[in-house]
């Protein structure tokens, strides 16, 4: 039976590759760039818990770095990224509806000038 070593050695080389996470510098910037981009669209921590939520998964994601547990850095920094495209998301669905609202008034408006001019 050769084939239970093998499978070994080759369990043991994939647990070895596990051990070796690269530090997630580049996610590391995308979420940075990701939290940049929600507040310049007008998302405040205040206002939405998704953006509070991706500041806090972003520092804890830096501690992780200092830690250099790489593997918990990354996934805490791509949840911080998803977290800030969801407030900015929020944020640009929020404004289209106030310019929608805004577009329907005005129809409103013009539709009853045209009916009261007939």
């Amino acid at each position: 039976m050769t084939i239970r070593p093998l499978f070994a050695a080759l369990a043991v080389l994939a647990l070895a590759g596990c051990a070796a996470d690269p530090a997630p510098n580049e996610q590391l910037r995308l979420t940075e760039q990701a939290l940049e981009q929600a507040k310049a669209v007008g998302a405040k921590a205040d206002d939405l818990a998704e953006l509070k939520q991706a500041e806090s998964k972003l520092a804890q994601a830096l501690a992780d770095m200092a830690e250099e547990s790489f593997k918990d850095a990354r996934m805490q920094a791509e949840q911080a990224e998803l977290d800030a495209r969801l407030a900015e998301a929020r944020v640009l669905t929020q404004k289209s509806q106030e310019q929608l609202n805004v577009l329907n008034t005005r129809i409103s408006r013009l539709r009853k000038q045209l009916a009261e001019a007939q």
